[in-house]
């Protein structure tokens, strides 16, 4: 159209379209602009609206109808309603980390049924209400890192059929009780590290049928006993380290033919019974991901034979072989323990 030169009926109606679409775009910035005004952003998709909040003074209200994601994160919520989710049904996921929430209402997770991750790392929780998460059977990650958990009950975790990952590290844990996670039977990660566990249930890993990793580092454990691993046969990734282990069991590691990565590294070790690592490593299978034994006080003698000759079989996959030395007696103290396996001379 030459300038200058007024548009007809028919080009306002070609334009109309793209009118309205801008009007659209306007409308859906202005809607976001209200929320950025309580230090939100909201970001629409053709999936469901993702919600964003740091800093925030106060659980967002309210919510889009169609939020799939919601993040307040670093804020100092100190609790929610417990009608906070009711107007975002179709929730997936939910970050409440870094918050100083110190308690979640029982009917908080209801109206959420197609919850799949929920996080509340760094918060101020000592528990949960038994039924929270009944209507969670399509939770998949739960996440209750650095909290003040100081005691676990099975009650909390009633309805959990689908969870895959349960993070329960650097909290105040002291004891667990039996049958745990009794209900969790699709469960493949376990992280119960930085807590102050002395002692495990024998039954601890009853209910899961695939554990894959089992993160236990940075407690007070003095011996691993025979039977707590042999429920899981698949377990690939096991983290020992930082503990206070002066025993393992001749049987602790029997059936764990998959196992691709253990570090027993920081521990109180000075010998293991012979057998202990039959299961693992060369000659049967190589660890893809190695083996750490480091910064334990080892005693080089006769009774160390079977682990130098494990160690010596499986040497490529070893981990911080330069501090993984002898402790005794005199005549080795300091001697590298991968140096007296090669030259075989226990």
């Amino acid at each position: 159209m030459a300038s200058g030169q007024r548009g007809s009926p028919q080009d306002l109606n070609t334009c109309l379209p793209r009118i309205l679409l801008l009007l659209a775009l306007l409308v859906t910035s202005a809607e976001g602009s209200a929320f950025s005004l309580k230090e939100c952003l909201v970001l629409p998709s053709a999936e469901g609206s993702t919600v964003s909040c740091h800093g925030a003074t106060e659980f967002p209200s309210p919510l889009p109808a169609d939020t799939v994601h919601l993040s307040v994160e670093f804020s100092n919520l100190t609790q929610l309603p417990a009608s906070a989710l009711r107007a975002c049904p179709r929730l997936r996921e939910l970050h409440l980390s870094s918050n100083r929430l110190q308690a979640l209402s029982l009917g908080l997770l209801a109206s959420v049924p197609r919850l799949r991750v929920l996080d509340l790392t760094h918060n101020e929780l000592r528990g949960l209400p038994p039924g929270l998460f009944r209507s969670s059977a399509a939770l998949r990650t739960l996440v209750l890192r650095d909290n003040r958990l100081q005691a676990a009950s099975a009650r909390w975790l009633w309805g959990l059929r689908a969870l895959g990952h349960l993070d329960l590290a650097g909290n105040r844990l002291r004891t667990l009780p039996p049958r745990l996670l009794t209900g969790l039977r699709a469960l493949s990660t376990l992280d119960l590290g930085h807590n102050l566990l002395e002692t495990l249930p024998s039954d601890l890993l009853w209910g899961p049928r695939r554990l894959q990793r089992l993160h236990l580092e940075g407690n007070r454990l003095r011996r691993l006993g025979d039977g707590l691993l042999a429920p899981q046969p698949f377990l690939r990734v096991l983290f020992l380290s930082d503990n206070r282990l002066a025993e393992v069991a001749a049987g602790a590691f029997r059936g764990l033919r998959q196992l691709d990565m253990l570090d027993l590294s920081n521990n109180s070790l000075s010998s293991t019974p012979p057998g202990l690592w039959a299961s693992l490593g060369r000659p049967a299978r190589d660890m893809q991901d190695g083996f750490d034994v480091s910064h334990n006080p080892w005693v080089c003698d006769k009774d160390l034979r079977d682990l130098c000759r494990w160690v010596h079989a499986n040497r490529h996959k070893m981990f911080s072989p330069n501090d993984t030395r002898c402790a005794g007696p005199e005549a080795l103290r300091g001697r590298l323990l991968l140096d007296v396996a090669e030259l075989g001379s226990l």
